[in-house]
């Protein structure tokens, strides 16, 4: 599932480490297993793990490495009117944020400070909460380059990713999560 458009650059993203270095289809599988029913396992096509979501009560998540190292905490803000997630790092300082806006008809967006340019960056994530899949663009509107695209699969705990390259992989993962949450589960 690669789809062709350009790399991106400069590179976009927070972990440089997790850059895309090709095309990159992530599949997002949630652990039915699991306690809190919020664990997510992230990997490439190829088996490889990308990262590791580990849900916990009250809407807390830590994203971690293949290593088990936490990458980020994934906090849902309850004070907020509408859904917003926060991504912070072990000290709490926050890193990026996910959340739903309202127009004509309700978006997605993630704000972050990107790495390589260190210049305030948003992705938009087109597409309706009833569709099964979204294209993800940067700008307030969508309106710039597409980097990366979601697919859902109907009635699995289960959903495609795809990045282009040059794109960081744990942050996209992070947003496929938080738009599986605010478009799945309202929250």
């Amino acid at each position: 599932m690669s789809f062709a458009i350009p790399p991106v650059n400069p590179p976009l993203g927070i972990f440089q480490n997790y850059y895309a270095q090709q095309p990159t289809t992530l599949l997002l599988k949630e652990r039915i297993r699991s306690f809190t029913g919020n664990d997510f396992g992230i990997k490439d096509v190829n088996g490889n793990v990308v990262c590791i979501c580990k849900g916990k009560v009250m809407s807390m998540r830590d994203r971690m490495d293949p290593m088990g190292n936490v990458l980020f905490h994934l906090r849902l803000k309850l004070a907020a009117m509408l859904p917003l997630w926060k991504g912070e790092d072990a000290s709490g300082n926050e890193l990026f944020e996910v959340s739903r806006t309202w127009s004509f008809r309700p978006k997605v967006k993630a704000r972050f400070i990107n790495a390589a340019t260190g210049a305030p960056t948003v992705i938009s994530v087109r597409g309706g909460y009833l569709a099964m899949n979204a294209d993800l663009a940067i700008g307030e509107e969508g309106e710039g380059p597409m980097v990366g695209h979601i697919d859902r699969v109907l009635f699995a705990k289960s959903q495609w990713g795809g990045a282009q390259t040059g794109v960081d992989l744990s942050l996209m993962a992070a947003i496929c999560i938080c738009f599986d949450e605010i478009t799945q589960k309202g929250r």
